[in-house]
């Protein structure tokens, strides 16, 4: 969310900031989060959003934008590259945002007959579509089993539906993270230690709210995926 300050007139009521505390910038303890996925879509944030588009401008607040506007426009678009961020097993995980149509709940998926192919679950409805289900873990060499064992908040599985060259892939995650935003200069080179079968498929390592995320290379798993459907 938005790192700014929310300034409030004295004749308004304040506005409580959740998002920040219990949704997705907080401890991820909401409710809610569980039928919204992130603050964003929920109401409650809608709703304070309106209420602060129409409080008073404060100097302090003019001052402050205006500070953030002066800066070189090359320090203003520095984070110019953003990704969704999940898990698989133990492995935090990323796809850039422009290769991702859209979350949607777990849902199981019907086998397909003479199809022996680990990585192709079967086929599943997404909102009224039928798309190929694809085991992401399978096509990475990732334990899908082997997941951290205490995480101290709620987790999130949920299909992932990857959008490549006009078709579409349901990806189940085991947890969904949200949205991260870096520059592309902030990718570190994967570990030498790291599994064979995922390094492949990595841009890079990012540093992110206390986590190493492999950044996959969204090129190469959409084409290996396309193949193994064939």
């Amino acid at each position: 969310m938005n790192t700014i300050p929310i300034e409030v007139a004295a004749n308004l009521a304040p506005i409580d900031d959740c998002w920040n505390r219990i949704g997705a910038s907080g401890d991820q303890s909401c409710a809610r989060l569980e039928q919204h996925i992130h603050c964003r879509n929920c109401e409650v944030v809608s709703n304070a959003a309106q209420r602060n588009l129409q409080r008073p401008v404060g100097s302090e607040y003019r001052a402050q934008w205006a500070a953030i506007l002066r800066q070189p426009q090359a320090r203003r678009g520095a984070s110019d590259r953003s990704v969704l961020v999940f898990r698989i097993g133990r492995e935090w995980l990323a796809l850039p945002t422009l290769v991702v149509g859209s979350v949607a709940p777990t849902a199981p998926g019907h086998r397909l007959p003479h199809r022996a192919n680990g990585c192709l679950l079967g086929i599943v409805n997404v909102a009224g579509t039928v798309i190929p289900m694809m085991s992401l873990g399978e096509l990475l060499g990732i334990d899908e089993q082997d997941g951290p064992t205490a995480l101290r908040r709620h987790v999130f599985a949920r299909l992932l539906v990857l959008q490549w060259e006009g078709q579409s892939f349901a990806l189940p995650v085991a947890d969904l993270h949200g949205i991260a935003r870096y520059a592309h200069a902030a990718l570190m080179a994967p570990a030498a230690t790291i599994n064979k079968g995922l390094g492949r498929f990595l841009t890079g390592v990012l540093a992110h709210a206390d986590m190493q995320v492999g950044v996959l290379d969204a090129q190469l798993i959409g084409h290996q995926l396309t193949r193994m459907l064939r």
